[in-house]
């Protein structure tokens, strides 16, 4: 079985080399709008079929599509990637000092079957200063990432006070599920 990779995030891939399988990565865009009236759940979990969807290619008869999205869900709102500085500061701000869910939708298809699953984490924060923020915005330039931060670095080191469900999950990717459901396709 060879896994193809749908993602330009270079965290799901480092994520999808640590499980040590042979992959390879497809780049291509996709229009990432969705129903703002939709469930956190349903929203990861579409717009990670909806990548699959728009694969340009054709699955071989050996292989495994896998896709991704994640989102962050705080007082009713997804936060996306932010575009600008001031738009980082404001999604820190908010998440600073309280409680959000990471949602990851995941979709892996073959020729014959598509599963799609969402995986939930809680994530509490504690409050940063604004020079703090500054910091974190200025020197890890976080405009790459859901809710304007990485777990995995200074501001997961710093900010991060306690999670609930699966640490990978909010990296990007939940691998040990993922895992899980790549052996089920290889039984097949």
């Amino acid at each position: 079985m060879k896994l193809i990779l749908a993602s330009k995030s270079p965290r799901r891939q480092e994520l999808i080399r640590g499980l040590e399988l042979a992959y390879s990565i497809v780049l291509y865009e996709v229009d990432e709008a969705f129903d703002p009236s939709d469930n956190p759940e349903d929203i990861a979990q579409k717009l990670a079929l909806k990548k699959a969807e728009h694969y340009p290619q054709v699955i071989g008869n050996d292989e495994v599509l896998l896709t991704a999205d994640t989102i962050v869900w705080i007082n009713g709102k997804v936060l996306n990637k932010p575009e600008t500085e001031e738009e980082s500061f404001a999604m820190l701000s908010m998440i600073c000092g309280n409680t959000h869910e990471v949602f990851t939708g995941v979709c892996l298809k073959t020729q014959n079957e598509t599963i799609s699953f969402s995986e939930k984490s809680k994530v509490s924060c504690k409050n940063l200063s604004e020079e703090e923020k500054w910091h974190y915005i200025r020197q890890y330039k976080p405009f790459d990432k859901a809710g304007s931060y990485g777990i995995q670095d200074w501001f997961g080191y710093t900010a991060v006070e306690r999670i609930e469900g699966c640490f990978y999950n909010v990296m990007g990717l939940p691998v040990s599920r993922v895992y899980e459901e790549l052996k089920k396709i290889k039984k097949k």
